[in-house]
């Protein structure tokens, strides 16, 4: 069977992705539609509700306005969306079938799923679990920092360090950004993980095309319940067992650092999570490595839309 797939903003950083991936395979017929008609509302609709799977990679504004062209009698289209516009409405399902055990089935079926964020995507799959088990209290004080290639920051960004004829210093140094602490992913890092507070969020951007480690610290003695680094790495190695695209590392694993360092380009041009956990007793150090065009953007959309489609979850995607 051919499915029918649109991209709405098809020639941003993620929607070249998505349909770069989709490109190659065989049951996916690509909806174009011609870039002289791309803010035509009346055309975008005919592609919209002919379709059988539509990517958002749009702003926000432009996604609800997309998602409002649908007819209200079709039940068919199901929308995969990758702006932050539906993260958090209780209406859409999040993109992140591993979140916990009934949780894929919640994006097999939906008609409407929010493709969760790169750096979001890192917390969550880092926090959520140990939330959920009464390990990690609601209210603790979380913080977390990430480092990204600079893709994650769209053509403006690349074009930054991709054309210019040579970098200042400041660009070859690693520089942390929305230092006004309310970056735009801290509502579903809040929502989805169950704590009582937005946790304190520092990204990172790099001097790399692409790659993301997100880090989280935690302090064993504001925890609820008393727990080591191993016992982290046995409950996350329990938690995700059987998941294709997160793997948990072992709890020593010092052989497979890079001279003793952890670079975030390990997992690129793959759908595959890793996640790490370092320590002693009175710190842990948690840790997320993958593809911020992958795991983070593209990937997990296409992860989704797989599973919306019923057709194999790893289809077109490297683990």
């Amino acid at each position: 069977m051919t499915y029918k797939v649109f991209i709405d903003g098809r020639h941003g950083t993620t929607g070249l992705k998505i349909d770069e991936r989709l490109a190659l395979r065989d049951d996916v017929e690509i909806l174009t539609i011609p870039d002289a008609q791309r803010k035509d509302a009346t055309v975008k609709a005919e592609y919209i509700n002919s379709a059988d799977v539509v990517f958002l990679c749009l702003p926000d504004a432009a996604s609800k306005e997309s998602v409002s062209l649908l007819k209200p009698d079709n039940t068919r289209t199901r929308f995969l969306d990758a702006s932050t516009a539906h993260r958090t409405n209780p209406d859409w399902v999040y993109g992140l079938p591993e979140l916990n055990p009934g949780h894929r089935e919640r994006v097999r079926t939906a008609q409407k799923v929010a493709v969760p964020g790169c750096h979001a995507s890192g917390f969550i799959m880092l926090m959520h679990p140990l939330v959920a088990a009464g390990i990690v209290p609601t209210d603790y004080p979380a913080t977390t920092y990430s480092i990204t290639g600079y893709s994650g920051g769209g053509k403006e960004m690349i074009a930054s360090y991709e054309d210019a004829g040579t970098l200042g210093d400041a660009m070859l140094s690693p520089r942390f950004y929305a230092l006004g602490l309310a970056h735009k992913h801290l509502p579903e890092m809040q929502t989805l993980t169950g704590l009582a507070n937005k946790p304190l969020f520092t990204p990172i951007v790099g001097n790399f095309a692409q790659g993301m480690v997100v880090a989280v610290p935690l302090l064993p003695r504001l925890l609820t319940k008393p727990v080591a680094a191993a016992d982290l790495q046995h409950y996350f190695a329990e938690y995700y067992a059987g998941e294709t695209f997160i793997k948990v590392m072992p709890a020593d694993a010092t052989p497979l650092l890079d001279n003793g360092f952890l670079p975030a380009t390990e997992c690129n041009d793959t759908n595959r999570a890793e996640i790490f956990v370092f320590g002693h007793g009175e710190q842990i150090l948690l840790a997320a490595r993958f593809d911020n065009l992958g795991k983070g953007a593209s990937g997990a959309a296409i992860q989704c839309m797989n599973l919306m489609l019923g057709v194999d979850e790893a289809t077109g995607l490297a683990v």
